[in-house]
């Protein structure tokens, strides 16, 4: 079937069958569609009480071909030497209404689902890269979370409301980056819009005020690695590694502040909140292990702080390898989950992020947890009662949670799928690789020099996550997603 098949054909059909295979919908109902065509327009003004901040010069900082665009920013200097950040997030919620069709396909799949062969969005385009996208030169009604940040990146005062805005630049993380870098020349679409370039400048200094504040409060600096199919037509020629950089600095330092905010609003509204928790390491003891096989000696409890002054030292030692040991401690640490926090409650921080209060709110086309979140802030905004009984927001933050690990293994699959094809030829060649995942389920390991992940088949005896081994590629399965490895000693 390779052979037969174009590439690119072959694995959208494995991510459609995926897809269902794990019960999540790869395509939009005639219900939906009907919906859909009903709708006129983006959303206008509802009301007096949105703001009208057309004028500000707003921009957006995302992918290279991203239009589902969810954020904006802006920048503004203030007399005394702090800076208030404004950043607008879609309303999405202006023409997706509880319980319409359209609103039961987005919580069944509950985000938009990335797999190396297709984008399978939450919301149909016609929405979430249109009509409620915060598209270049497009006036869209947003949520806007003001925070005032002081000279050391310490938010010292927040406000959150409804306006109308307009995207005046869509930027790519790498253009932007490599300016801000010198790098490279200004973005032509950065170049268009006057003073646009200070403030960019402006919102990339506070940005890195902010980063620098976290990790000094334990926030923890991770380094990832991305795969990204590159085609050639049909054909599948490589899988390219997407790393961080300082425009990604800005969205992601902003957007963190803007979920902080957000959740501690609803808290002083007395209104309880989604809250986004990653809770305390139960793999501590093996972090521990890693840091002293690099010389470092951590507290035999779990302290963020002190993880992070590791982790910025071993970055700083060793930059090429820092992603491999980011992706070992993310896995020691656990995934993330949705609770409820009611009002007067104490749900537990994120510790990743060394925050007690934290939410998601800043992706409502791509995530329903965000579009759950705003329509609590905007019946806190007016006084208006819940638009969820107690126990339906229970039943969604479990649901949101366990669909997400779900959609991480449909997308893991996938690209596992065009992994195995762009290895298919190489079987029995031999690969330095790390320990990804060891449980009594299996070890894992991933290559170093390609972002492909692997099945231990053979000498995973005393390997534990983070351990650095030689292995063979033993054999592939395109259909499965499977790569399978065998230690050399």
């Amino acid at each position: 079937m390779l052979y037969i098949k174009g590439h690119h054909t072959y694995l959208k059909e494995i991510a459609h069958r995926v897809m269902k295979e794990r019960g999540l919908l790869p395509a939009f109902n005639a219900n939906d569609m009907q919906e859909l065509a009903e709708i006129q327009g983006s959303a206008g003004m509802p009301d007096k009480t949105v703001r009208d901040m057309r004028r500000r010069i707003w921009c957006s900082i995302d992918n290279d071909n991203s239009r589902d665009l969810d954020q904006l920013t802006y920048a503004e200097a203030l007399p005394d030497g702090n800076v208030k950040i404004y950043v607008a997030l879609a309303d999405v919620d202006a023409l997706v209404k509880p319980n319409t069709a359209l609103d039961k396909h987005a919580h069944h799949n509950t985000c938009t689902v990335y797999t190396a062969a297709e984008i399978f969005p939450m919301l149909p385009e016609r929405l979430s890269t249109n009509l409620t996208s915060l598209g270049f030169g497009a006036d869209r009604l947003a949520l806007v979370v003001e925070m005032q940040v002081n000279k050391d990146g310490a938010i010292i005062g927040f406000n959150i409301y409804r306006a109308m805005v307009r995207n005046y630049a869509k930027l790519s993380y790498r253009n932007l980056a490599e300016w801000l870098d010198g790098k490279a020349g200004m973005p032509h679409a950065l170049s268009l819009v006057k003073e646009l370039d200070k403030n960019l400048r402006l919102q990339d200094t506070v940005a890195q005020k902010m980063k620098l504040l976290r990790h000094k409060r334990g926030a923890l600096e991770f380094e990832t690695i991305h795969a990204s199919p590159v085609f050639e037509g049909e054909v599948l020629t490589n899988l390219v590694q997407d790393r961080s950089n300082r425009a990604k600095d800005i969205v992601s330092d902003f957007m963190i502040a803007a979920n902080g905010v957000v959740a501690s609003y609803l808290k002083k509204q007395n209104y309880p909140s989604l809250r986004r928790v990653v809770k305390t390491p139960a793999r501590w003891d093996r972090i521990v292990e890693l840091a002293a096989e690099r010389g470092t000696k951590l507290p035999q409890a779990p302290d963020a702080r002190a993880l992070n002054e590791f982790l910025t030292a071993e970055r700083a030692a060793d930059p090429l390898r820092f992603p491999d040991l980011s992706l070992s401690v993310i896995k020691l640490l656990g995934g993330g989950e949705y609770t409820i926090e009611q009002p007067g409650g104490d749900e537990e921080g994120h510790f990743g992020l060394a925050v007690k209060d934290y939410t998601h709110s800043t992706a409502p086309n791509r995530r329903y947890p965000d579009l759950i979140t705003h329509r609590l802030v905007k019946a806190a905004l007016k006084g208006l009662p819940l638009p969820y009984e107690a126990d339906e927001l229970a039943a969604l933050a479990k649901h949101c949670t366990a669909t997400e690990d779900i959609v991480k293994k449909v997308e893991r699959q996938v690209n596992k799928s065009a992994a195995a094809l762009l290895l298919h030829t190489r079987i029995g060649e031999e690969f330095d690789a790390i320990i990804t995942g060891a449980s009594p389920k299996g070890t894992w390991a991933r290559l170093l020099h390609l972002p492909v992940e692997g099945r231990l088949m053979d000498g995973n005896e005393g390997l534990d996550i983070g351990y650095k081994i030689r292995v063979k590629l033993v054999s592939t399965d395109v259909e499965k997603g499977f790569i399978d490895l065998k230690r050399v000693v």
